[in-house]
């Protein structure tokens, strides 16, 4: 078919891998020290690479080229996103069943268990770990968290956890955007709800904002919600 396609001109080029890094298609590469656009299908012609190149290497031009394949970019970034068998074993997807309690004795009494009873429903719960195609994102309430919450606030389990598969994350630490991988999980699965527990710092704006982009980004339209915790532990609605 006769479509717009990105042109990467390779005598300009650098080699710096920006274009690459720019491409959420996965449809650029760096071969033999310049870009090249090894995936013609996997292109969507939007050109996001275009204002990533330091060197004017990119530009567009309508030619004889295959479809855009969205069905198999999808699953080129789900295969990227799973565990591969030779990854840490600990980072393995599985559903866990509640219920597990976190007591050293069992002379504990049954109300004291009972409030130490964890509500985590799935593993891994990094967002960078957790693989987009898992089967425990579908149907599923998301809870998206900043990783300080937890310590944050004494109840987080029972108030925010319960019923919710878990995924948290620091975009300060990681330093790093979640919205592809949010995009994802969201994209790919039937989610049902999304909350989001941030705390009351402005580096944890970085987390709200990419749940919203990704939800954005998903084309999808499913309810969610902010919540924000102070750094004294105090639930901010």
């Amino acid at each position: 078919m006769i479509r717009k396609i990105i042109k990467i001109d390779e005598n300009k080029c650098n080699g710096c891998g920006a274009c690459a890094d720019a491409c959420h298609e996965g449809a650029i590469e760096i071969i033999g020290g310049v870009a090249k656009l090894t995936r013609e299908s996997y292109c969507d012609g939007l050109g996001d690479c275009l204002p990533a190149c330091p060197m004017d290497a990119i530009s567009f031009e309508t030619r004889e080229a295959p479809a855009y394949d969205e069905a198999a970019v999808l699953a080129a970034k789900a295969q990227k996103a799973a565990p591969t068998p030779c990854a840490c074993p600990g980072s393995a997807a599985r559903a866990i069943k509640s219920g597990s309690v976190c007591q050293s004795s069992a002379a504990k009494t049954t109300a004291t268990a009972a409030a130490c009873e964890s509500q985590l429903m799935q593993w891994p719960v990094q967002i960078k770990l957790a693989p987009a195609g898992a089967p425990f994102f579908d149907g599923a309430n998301l809870l998206i968290a900043a990783d300080c919450t937890a310590y944050a606030c004494g109840d987080f389990h029972n108030r925010f956890m319960r019923g919710k598969v878990t995924l948290i994350g620091c975009p300060k630490l990681d330093m790093t955007d979640y919205t592809e991988k949010l995009t994802q999980i969201i994209a790919q699965n039937d989610v049902k709800s999304v909350t989001v527990v941030r705390m009351q710092v402005p580096c944890c704006g970085g987390i709200e904002h990419a749940v919203k982009s990704a939800l954005q980004q998903s084309g999808k339209f499913i309810p969610w919600q902010v919540t924000v915790i102070s750094t004294d532990g105090h639930v901010i609605e």
